[in-house]
């Protein structure tokens, strides 16, 4: 029976022991250690490897794959709340959010932090994009509806990352299906967004000492130091060469020029203009598929048109 007992005692331990999970698998400082592995209820998980150990999470849902108050997530609990209390009273007056409720939120956040970063790694924009808007839906819930300062202002601090994060995970995206020109404009937006973070006279200053408006200009030029140089931009250059060097005729010309593509850019040249191809269709598709009948007019009855 002791033999038995000291048996199953040893099996138990094993199973405990994180070492055979984390062999092979060294600690890397400075960089974010994840993996993908097939858990036992056959599901995919995430694992981020610690200097102490890993964590191991979910990759939809809650990242601990808890269901508080039989819901998705905390944030999505509260949220019903607020939905059925504007419900009932006709407004959001009167509705907050109390220090344990702001906690549950905040210790929530903290785990979304934890995936969607380990999923930045692992390139899954989209579950980013879920996980920062999770994030970013808390600031804004806590910001409005808790009931202290601390409770209101306590994640405000990590809003520009969030921020950042997620416009990069749409910017990344969008370059991943080839929409380079959204992607450059997600960016700019971004960075105006953080910006916005401080009060109007501050933002120059803050923009220029923010970590995350940085990261976003950083990636901005790498994409456009890629792109096709502007004609337009390149003739502009040449007149100011031009005229800085006293070329008035060559300056003269080549603003003719500028301004003449300027026109042609701003006025397309149609389709109909163009020399018909007989085994195509417009812009070199493939021929139109015949066309409906006309309708025939509608019938008028007591002055008015029947549709």
């Amino acid at each position: 029976m002791k033999r038995r007992k000291d048996e199953l005692r040893e099996f138990f331990f094993n199973e405990m022991d994180i070492t055979q999970a984390m062999r092979g698998w060294a600690f890397e400082p400075g960089q974010v250690n994840v993996r993908l592995i097939r858990g036992n209820d056959g599901k995919p998980k995430l694992q981020l490897r610690l200097d102490l150990g890993l964590l191991q999470m979910e990759l939809d849902g809650r990242p601990d794959g808890k269901r508080p108050h039989r819901h998705p997530t905390e944030l999505a609990f509260h949220k019903k709340r607020l939905a059925v209390h504007q419900k009932r009273t006709g407004s959001d007056a009167g509705f907050a959010l109390t220090p344990s409720d702001c906690q549950a939120l905040r210790e929530e956040s903290a785990m979304f932090y934890h995936r969607y970063l380990s999923l930045f790694v692992l390139e899954q924009y989209e579950a980013v994009i879920r996980d920062t808007q999770h994030n970013l839906d808390v600031l804004e819930l806590c910001g409005r509806y808790g009931k202290s300062d601390y409770d209101r202002m306590c994640l405000e601090q990590y809003r520009p990352y969030i921020l950042m994060m997620n416009v990069r995970a749409k910017a990344c995206e969008a370059l991943k299906k080839g929409y380079v020109q959204t992607s450059v404009a997600y960016l700019r937006g971004g960075i105006k967004q953080i910006a916005h973070v401080a009060p109007r006279e501050h933002r120059r200053e803050f923009l220029r000492s923010s970590n995350e408006a940085r990261i976003l200009l950083d990636m901005l030029k790498q994409i456009r130091a890629q792109l096709p140089a502007d004609p337009r931009e390149i003739l502009r250059k040449r007149v100011a060469e031009a005229v800085k060097a006293e070329k008035y005729e060559e300056a003269a010309s080549l603003r003719d020029q500028l301004n003449e593509l300027v026109r042609a850019m701003a006025n397309p040249v149609s389709n109909a203009t163009r020399d018909p191809d007989p085994s195509a269709g417009p812009g070199g598709m493939p021929p139109a598929m015949p066309r409906p009948a006309p309708k025939k007019a509608a019938k008028r009855r007591s002055g008015k048109e029947t549709e």
